[in-house]
């Protein structure tokens, strides 16, 4: 694949992760932006509206072959105060989320707490 396909590819990715965003946090589209393929940092730029929903730092990787302990370590490095989360997906595959197994555990703790009072 040449290097142009890669990053359409990537771009479709983030713009996908983008729009599902918008509509499942109902923030202004200009709210959460796609960063431009190549650019170091996160993925998605989110004003303070998506981030106050949406505490994470995302990292977008449409690849068929992936070393996602690198992925992972990539979005940690990227994440700030965030929680560190990657998407990634492969032709013919639903894209998946990776995030730590012990942040993801405690959202359910923190949902059956909220239930109990």
């Amino acid at each position: 694949m040449n290097p142009s396909s890669a990053k359409a590819k990537g771009r479709r990715l983030q713009q996908w992760v983008r729009d599902k965003l918008i509509e499942m946090l109902e923030v202004h589209p200009e709210d959460i932006e796609s960063r431009s393929m190549g650019a170091g940092g996160e993925d998605l730029i989110m004003a303070r509206a998506a981030r106050l929903k949406f505490p994470h730092s995302i990292e977008c990787k449409n690849v068929e072959k992936l070393n996602i302990w690198d992925a992972y370590e990539q979005a940690i490095a990227n994440s700030s105060d965030y929680e560190p989360l990657v998407v990634i997906k492969k032709n013919g595959k639903k894209p998946l989320a990776v995030v730590d197994a012990e942040y993801f555990i405690s959202l359910f703790g923190e949902k059956n707490d909220s239930r109990s009072t």
